[in-house]
């Protein structure tokens, strides 16, 4: 098989698309505390941008409660400033070489929002296994015209490539469902 009708790699690209997806709906805040919530944070320490929990760890103490230990006490003032500023809503207090986040309840319009956003993310994530399947039925096509496979192997290798897609697709739909519903969930 040539490059582009490779199935395995194709389904490996599409599932690096569902993966990305899922980071992407993680990071945003439903009623419920998530480490996860502080993923985009990135503070400068020692001469570069990390992310967050390269200079602290992150725990859950309680569903609406996160906490954050930073390692090096000279980095707790950039961390709490760089948590209040990345547009998350969240007011660090601290607390020694701790900072506590209480998450404030979501009202109706931020949960729309977040919802919104939701979709967004998931249409990313739809048009990058699109382009998979673009990339994958280009290959078949160049494929079958180099004489490399016959026109019925293209066929049945071009409804593989689209069945894969619409599973792929349809479970990106559903870890939307599953997102929007948390979120709106009061």
């Amino acid at each position: 098989m040539s490059e582009g009708t490779d199935l395995k790699e194709l389904k490996r690209r599409m599932d690096g698309a569902i993966a990305a997806f899922k980071s992407d709906i993680a990071s945003l805040r439903t009623g419920r505390a998530s480490a996860n919530i502080l993923d985009p944070v990135t503070i400068e320490a020692y001469g570069s941008r990390m992310p967050l929990n390269q200079v602290s760890n992150i725990t859950v103490p309680e569903a609406r409660m996160l906490t954050v230990s930073v390692w090096d006490k000279a980095m707790v003032g950039a961390v709490e400033r760089a948590i209040r500023e990345s547009n998350l809503g969240l007011n660090p207090i601290i607390d020694g070489q701790n900072l506590r986040i209480p998450l404030p309840e979501l009202n109706e319009e931020r949960r729309r929002s977040l919802v919104k956003v939701a979709h967004e993310y998931a249409e990313k994530a739809k048009v990058a296994i699109r382009h998979v399947r673009r990339d994958g039925m280009d290959g078949l096509k160049k494929a079958e015209k180099d004489g490399v496979i016959g026109q019925d192997e293209s066929r049945s290798l071009s409804e593989r490539v689209q069945k894969m897609t619409d599973e792929t697709i349809s479970d990106v739909d559903r870890l939307l469902a599953d997102k929007e519903k948390e979120i709106m969930q009061v």
